[in-house]
């Protein structure tokens, strides 16, 4: 009897080994046959503009090895004498492998719609692209406690017991992750409510930048210097916020101060001139222009008009064209600028000037 005749658990290490054979070789046989399948739907996929498709092949490629193991560990098993509780265990176990891949196929379908969703919403809704991670927590959530749920079911739990059991734990888990409920409470808040969306430039106490996303636990910002600011999504909506992404145009306000030896015609005609270089811009609509007050060192005018788009660079480029042709406008009427200046009037007392004489003679 040679060493391949023994017999080890009821089969002989011959049958051992072929049915090892087999495992891998169907296992090796299904990836590859995997790859090509994947490769080909790919191809097929571009050339399709709905995205389901796109999403079931993200699904498929995200099958993991050792579910092609199980299925060719079930297919070898059955070149071998097994018995009953074997051959059970064997059952079981690939229909629990099988449910992890379930989960985990519907997990990648799921992430991937939800991804090229928010891209879409990106330029379209921003609002409801901030939605997108609070439905994928959800999503997630939901496929993996189902997957939960027929698994115990599949191994002979009492589910109805076990959730009964859950819910009397849930409150003092709940209680001990207060925090963390309230930052997730928050990060909802946000995404119905939506006082702010992603892309939006928002200022919240002496920090600023642009919204980048919206988390379950936390917002991050990225602000005009570069780095990443993290706020908790309650300390953010306990806090003021000034959101400039729902600005729908600008108000600006100029002031110009003019010398004290500027003549009355010209004072009265300096609001006028403003007026004629702040309505010559397209983007702009003029409020008014008045002879302010009395300054130290200057009379002061004061200018209000509006910029019709939100755009910061847009209205420094116009404020800019603007106090340009006043200068211009200024220096052709022949009104000077003011600058601070001080006048020290000194006066001779003639009291003490007598008293020298007087000290003289």
């Amino acid at each position: 009897m040679t060493i391949l005749d023994r017999i080890v658990l009821d089969n002989s290490v011959s049958a051992w080994l072929m049915a090892l054979g087999i495992a891998v070789g169907v296992s090796v046989g299904l990836r590859l046959v995997l790859k090509l399948a994947v490769s080909r739907l790919r191809i097929v996929a571009r050339r399709t503009r709905n995205h389901v498709d796109d999403s079931l092949l993200e699904a498929l490629a995200g099958t993991r090895g050792f579910t092609l193991l199980a299925v060719g560990v079930v297919i070898a098993a059955g070149r071998l004498e097994l018995s009953a509780a074997a051959r059970a265990a064997l059952g079981s176990a690939l229909t629990l492998i099988l449910l992890l891949q379930g989960g985990l196929w519907a997990a990648h379908a799921l992430s991937d719609w939800l991804r090229v969703y928010r891209e879409r919403q990106l330029e379209a809704d921003r609002g409801a692209a901030t939605a997108v991670g609070a439905a994928r927590f959800l999503g997630l959530t939901a496929v993996w406690s189902m997957v939960l749920v027929l698994v115990l079911g599949n191994l002979g739990v009492n589910v109805t017991a076990l959730v009964t059991g859950l819910g009397v734990g849930g409150i003092a888990v709940a209680l001990a992750l207060q925090n963390v409920f309230s930052d997730l409470f928050a990060s909802l808040s946000i995404v119905f409510d939506k006082p702010f969306v992603i892309g939006d430039f928002v200022i919240t106490g002496d920090l600023m930048g642009v919204v980048e996303n919206v988390g379950l636990k936390t917002t991050r910002i990225r602000s005009l210097s570069g780095e990443q600011l993290v706020f908790a999504n309650s300390d953010l909506l306990k806090s003021r916020i000034r959101n400039y992404g729902r600005m729908r145009e600008r108000r600006v306000v100029l002031s110009h101060g003019v010398t004290y030896g500027t003549s009355q015609e010209n004072l009265e005609a300096a609001p006028r001139l403003i007026r004629e270089a702040v309505t010559a811009e397209d983007h702009c609509r003029f409020d008014r222009s008045n002879f302010h007050t009395y300054g130290d060192s200057a009379l002061l005018l004061e200018t209000v008009y509006y910029v019709d788009e939100p755009d910061y660079n847009l209205h420094m480029d116009v404020q800019e064209r603007i106090q340009l042709r006043i200068r211009e406008a200024f220096a052709d009427a022949g009104i000077e600028f003011a600058f601070p200046t001080r006048t020290l009037h000194l006066h001779r007392d003639a009291v003490p000037e007598a008293r020298r004489e007087e000290a003289r003679a």
